[in-house]
């Protein structure tokens, strides 16, 4: 089970949740980045590759039996904040693409570069099955 902690007073947040209650079996999720399954970037774009990291986390949270619905966090990290920033509607419809409209805590970092020189964006998640 799953319930999103909002305290009365506080405004709505804006495309993700403060806080997730969960009970479960918790799955971590390294860092995924825009490449697909065989290490091979598709796209060079941050849209396209957002969108890839995000479906290759939804594919390991359903390879260990679960669903987007069990993702209680995401963690961002992006190489241009600028970019981001800008392309706010294109990074909404991507997101709703491959997650629908659930919104997990989340949180965005601005890094200086991640380890693969082509990637940029990395998306880390943490999912709770079965509660």
């Amino acid at each position: 089970m799953h319930s999103i902690i909002q305290p009365d007073g506080w405004k709505p947040p804006k495309g993700y949740a403060n806080a997730v209650l969960a009970e479960g079996r918790a799955l971590y999720v390294g860092g995924q980045i825009g490449w697909n399954g065989n290490q091979v970037f598709e796209s060079h774009d941050f849209i396209g590759q957002m969108e890839q990291a995000l479906k290759n986390i939804v594919a390991l949270v359903e390879e260990a039996g679960g669903k987007v619905g069990d993702i209680v966090r995401l963690t961002w990290f992006v190489t241009d904040k600028k970019e981001y920033v800008s392309r706010q509607r294109e990074v909404g419809q991507a997101y709703r693409r491959v997650m629908g409209k659930h919104f997990p805590a989340m949180s965005v970092l601005v890094v200086a570069g991640l380890i693969e020189d082509e990637a940029l964006v990395e998306i880390e998640a943490t999912a709770v099955l079965g509660g």
